[in-house]
């Protein structure tokens, strides 16, 4: 299928073509009939992905911030290669459609296959053919409502959640500041609420379309027109609410506000614009600054919009859903008109000269819509299974005979986020003798930007394309942690070697599952993505430090810092603890350093935040404490690291820096340019493994008891005792 996208480096648009998306439980799949390009937030994105890379930074200083942090946290080299893969891969466009429901995923029983709905999302709604739209995020249209004008629902939610957040009551004047596509529905909207509206634009075409619309009277900001319609219409009182829907750096919009919204009279901010509130006339009329989140309640929210939780109406009347149903039913009615905003609507293929003439200011347009062609009904499109398929059926006994040097391993990835773009994916594509034969993703456009950027043959969101390609000699797991341990047990079924990322599991009985995947298939080709056991700097450490002959006490403190507001980490109910996700990396480089598995492990956690400490206990009565700490200063190293046994102590410094400390002392030089955690060399020990058939890096035993180490701290945190751990045949 064909979707529009944008490299943010370089601003190149493109009609690409892209793997179809599945079909998964919770939502849809929608064939799009229209889509609506959004003159303001689309443009604003367009413009900023042109500047050069320090303007984009002085767009976006909160993202600099951000990139700053991690240069302190994994060095400048790893940031670098990670910001620089985030920009130069293609970002979708688009968030509000209209199209045809093709499929219907499981849970789903408010639609049928035909049925036209309206669907809202920068995720969900994209320039697309199709798309996949979860329950919350979808809307039937209306009966005689027209597609084209129900492409309008997302931007019309945006509007409507606006003029709820100014309270607006029968009689009232507002003032709307801005007249292009948001202001236009707000000037509307509260004109069938009873409100008497006055209009500010520069623009003097638009100040006329909002007149037509029901607007009392509009004008140019910077004239004494608006003034005087206020002073009119309020006997000299001023508005009682403003509604903020214009965009750019001006700080005019705030101080006309100001200067025009009566005594404790509202201001509500829908667009993105210039926010230095002059403090003495917004204290002095004691103003009530609101702002106006997208579309409504829901948004940002993973279980609303995800996995369609909904709340309840007696609670939260209106929500993203519930205001894009009843913006329809508005337009429907003819309550709200959106055909005089159409300004021009454009083929689907020609979406990249639409927006270069936008952006050129040779298209001037309040609304642009794209039209999709007609599809006949494509059987094979339609039915792909999304990455949630049923597991594949049991393989047979699995043997991996030595491969000849010059035969490619070839391997396929399952997912092609942040880590597997930034950390493994830049290794092997490098890698001699390394075929990148399919990966496959939920999102087509993270799989087509994987497939151009390291040279996959094919991008799919169908499991069972790898699952049953005989030619694929490995598969890596690299997706979000619920799903490690199906994913893992679907491709140990299916004959695969495969690499899971951290965590192998969630529970026990996840874990139980992979180890019935190997004992009904026979094939035990599994690695974890522990790689701090392969960085070089603690492999020369622990050869400096030489054979151990009495117990040692190990003391290693994670500075794990705080995590971003709506990392997906925090969604703990579905994707287990932030310690059940990393710990099994501490505890295998623990173990490997201690050179046994632990026996017990006693946890205790600090109030009210995600604050550890874990002890482990070994055979020989070595410990490992484990100072999982979220509450420390961002500046200080992430990892240290402290093994004394034997009158000697190992000291490793955030791998850049290393020391043993004996009857001889030993320091390592500073790492010259990055933080070396181990991945290249774990690839090379994997991709070896799989080419000669030869003993998986760890042994199976390994990752199992370093696993079920990492899941007793939850046991242990809830009992409040230390947890024994029984030796896994």
């Amino acid at each position: 299928m064909k979707q529009v996208v944008q490299n943010y480096k370089s601003g190149e648009l493109a009609v690409l073509d892209v793997p179809v998306p599945g079909c998964k439980p919770g939502g849809v799949l929608v064939r799009s009939a229209y889509s609506l390009i959004s003159t303001g937030t689309e443009l604003m994105k367009v413009s900023e992905a042109g500047m050069s890379m320090l303007g984009k930074a002085r767009s976006r200083p909160d993202q600099v911030a951000k990139v700053m942090q991690s240069v302190a946290t994994n060095g400048l080299p790893a940031t670098y290669r990670k910001v620089m893969g985030k920009l130069d891969s293609y970002t979708p466009l688009g968030y509000s459609l209209c199209g045809v429901v093709e499929q219907v995923g499981a849970g789903i029983d408010d639609v049928k296959v035909g049925d036209l709905v309206a669907c809202a999302g920068n995720e969900h709604a994209l320039h697309a053919e199709l798309n996949w739209v979860p329950k919350n995020l979808y809307a039937p249209v209306p009966e005689g409502l027209a597609p084209p004008h129900a492409a309008f629902g997302t931007v019309g939610s945006i509007a409507m959640q606006g003029v709820r957040q100014g309270e607006p009551q029968l009689g009232e004047v507002a003032l709307v500041i801005g007249l292009g596509l948001i202001g236009q529905l707000v000037v509307q909207l509260l004109t069938a609420a009873g409100v008497r509206v006055v209009g500010a634009d520069p623009d003097p075409a638009r100040c006329e379309l909002a007149e037509q619309l029901g607007a009392a009277a509009c004008g140019d900001p910077a004239s004494a027109a608006v003034e005087a319609a206020v002073a009119e219409l309020t006997d000299g009182h001023g508005v009682d609410q403003v509604f903020l829907a214009a965009g750019g750096g001006s700080n005019q919009p705030v101080e006309l506000a100001a200067r025009l919204a009566r005594d404790r009279g509202r201001v509500v901010d829908i667009g993105k614009c210039r926010l230095d509130l002059p403090w003495n006339a917004y204290y002095e009329k004691e103003l009530d600054v609101r702002f106006s989140r997208s579309y409504g309640p829901g948004r940002y929210d993973p279980s609303y919009e995800l996995e369609g939780r909904d709340y309840p109406i007696g609670y939260v009347r209106w929500t993203e859903r519930r205001n894009l149903a009843c913006f329809l039913d508005l337009v429907a009615r003819g309550r709200v008109d959106v055909e005089p905003l159409v300004s021009h609507i454009a083929d689907f293929d020609d979406a990249v000269e639409t927006y270069q003439r936008l952006k050129d200011g040779e298209l001037k347009a309040v609304a642009v819509l794209f039209r999709y062609p007609e599809q006949e009904e494509e059987a094979g499109e339609a039915q792909a299974p999304s990455v949630t398929v049923p597991a594949a059926p049991p393989a047979a006994k699995v043997s991996t005979p030595a491969r000849s040097a010059k035969t490619p391993v070839r391997l396929a990835f399952v997912g092609a986020g942040n880590y597997a773009t930034s950390m493994l994916l830049p290794h092997l594509a490098r890698r001699e003798g390394v075929e990148l034969s399919t990966v496959v993703t939920t999102t087509a456009l993270s799989g087509a930007n994987a497939q151009r950027k390291f040279g996959f043959a094919k991008a799919t969101t169908d499991l069972d394309v790898v699952l049953g390609d005989k030619s694929v000699d490995a598969v890596f797991v690299v997706t979000r942690h619920s799903s490690h341990a199906e994913l893992t047990r679907q491709a140990l079924l299916a004959g695969k070697t495969v690499f899971v990322e951290k965590p192998l599991a969630l529970t026990e009985d996840e874990l139980a599952g992979v180890l019935a995947a190997v004992e009904e298939s026979g094939n035990d080709r599994l690695q974890v993505g522990f790689n701090r056991r392969f960085a070089p700097l603690l492999t020369e450490a622990k050869e400096r430090f030489g054979v151990r002959t009495g117990p040692a006490s190990l003391r290693y403190l994670v500075n794990a810092g705080k995590l971003q507001h709506g990392s997906w980490y925090l969604q703990q109910g579905a994707e287990g603890s932030r310690f059940a996700g990393e710990g099994g990396h501490f505890i295998d480089t623990a173990s490997l350093l201690l050179e046994a598995d632990p026996v017990s492990v006693y946890a205790t956690a600090a109030p009210g935040n995600d604050d550890l400490q874990v002890v482990l206990r070994y055979p020989d009565g070595s410990t490992a404490t484990i100072s999982y700490v979220t509450t420390g200063a961002p500046g200080f190293p992430k990892e240290t690291l402290d093994l004394l046994a034997d009158g000697k102590v190992l000291r490793l410094d955030d791998f850049v820096r290393a020391s043993v400390h004996g009857r001889k002392k030993w320091v390592s030089s500073r790492l010259p340019k990055a933080r070396d955690k181990g991945q290249n060399a774990e690839l090379a020990a994997f991709v070896k493994a799989v080419r000669t058939g030869g003993p998986m890096p760890v042994p199976l035993e390994s990752l199992v008891a370093t696993t079920a180490a990492t899941l007793a701290v939850q046991t242990g945190l809830a009992a409040g005792t230390p947890v024994t751990l029984a030796r896994t045949p």
